[in-house]
């Protein structure tokens, strides 16, 4: 009789990781706990996991850098949600003799989260909200209309398409752009190229990124391309904070230089509680809720459940690195 394994699950903030999907498969085997609460530095991390063998984490939410690795001996499943993760060491953990698999995951909560945030910024729905809640004024925005207007993509992958074909059922004339876009592509989706970023960011009344993060996309949007927008021009990230500079988009949404941005991703998180994207004008903001959905929990979890399982049967699947 092989002895059982403690699994960790990093990141639960809604405590719904052991309820959301079945995890009876490995109940005779595996001991899991789940933690609410986020470890923000490598020496809890240590406290909090020393004596696991088993950890799932949550995209890529917390690094597993070679000196993490090295020092959580036990660990010998690590487990992330998504296909991709940029944040964990793959030679450190091969090292360490530390299997590393993911998951699937979604493109729809994104795609659906971009729209709402661009449509709670167009419609003032949280002034609104709030003004009808406590006795404010009744109506004192003016809802920008969609239909006509011109909605610039920065990144046309599978999350990029779904949001153009949105804008194209509003009614919205679409532009896309990326380093590697082609015209062949872009006529796919029906959405115009543009002939530049530059020209992509000066013509759309409303931009949305949705590209990768890497070493060209990284700080992608700085001061001068900010500056570029209109000042009624609207900026959508729900993709990765580090490709818009966080500072000039501050600065830009302080001086009023454009009408306002919706953000789910941001340069720490969580976000402490003086940060300063936590009482930014114009800004619509979430608490990085792009992957949050049930259906996308119960992929993360329930495949997650069979990484263990095929692991246990020394039989890895959806192996990263």
């Amino acid at each position: 009789m092989r002895p059982r394994l403690r699994c960790a699950v990093l990141d639960d903030f809604q405590s719904v990781a052991t309820e959301i999907a079945d995890w009876s498969p490995v109940a005779e085997d595996v001991d899991v706990v789940s933690f609410a609460e986020h470890f923000a530095d490598e020496d809890s991390l240590v406290e909090a996991l020393a004596d696991y063998d088993i950890v799932v984490t949550l995209r890529e939410r917390v690094p597993f850098p070679a000196s993490l690795l090295a020092r959580l001996p036990r660990l010998k499943l690590l487990i992330a949600s998504g296909m991709r993760n940029s944040v964990i060491d793959y030679a450190a953990a091969e090292a360490h003799g530390v299997t590393v698999c993911g998951t699937a995951s979604s493109s729809t909560p994104p795609v659906e989260l971009t729209w709402a945030l661009l449509l709670g910024l167009a419609r003032g729905l949280v002034t609104e909200h709030n003004s009808l809640r406590s006795g404010g004024p009744w109506q004192s925005t003016v809802g920008v209309d969609l239909h006509g207007a011109r909605l610039g993509l920065l990144g046309l992958g599978k999350i990029g398409s779904r949001v153009a074909r949105i804008g194209l059922a509003f009614g919205m004339r679409v532009t896309a752009w990326s380093q590697n876009l082609t015209k062949e592509h872009a006529d796919e989706v029906g959405v115009e190229l543009a002939a530049s970023k530059e020209d992509l960011l000066a013509d759309s009344d409303f931009v949305s990124v949705h590209l990768a993060l890497s070493d060209r996309t990284r700080g992608l949007l700085g001061a001068p391309e900010l500056a570029l927008l209109k000042p009624t021009a609207y900026l959508i990230n729900t993709s990765r904070a580090a490709i818009v500079d966080q500072d000039a988009l501050l600065a830009a949404l302080h001086e009023g230089r454009i009408a306002g941005a919706g953000v789910d991703v941001f340069d720490i998180e969580p976000l402490p509680a003086d940060h300063p994207m936590r009482t930014a004008p114009r800004l619509l903001a979430t608490p990085h809720l792009g992957y949050v959905s049930r259906a996308n929990y119960a992929t993360y979890y329930g495949q997650a459940v069979e990484d263990i399982q095929a692991y246990l049967a020394v039989s890895p699947v959806r192996q990263l690195g």
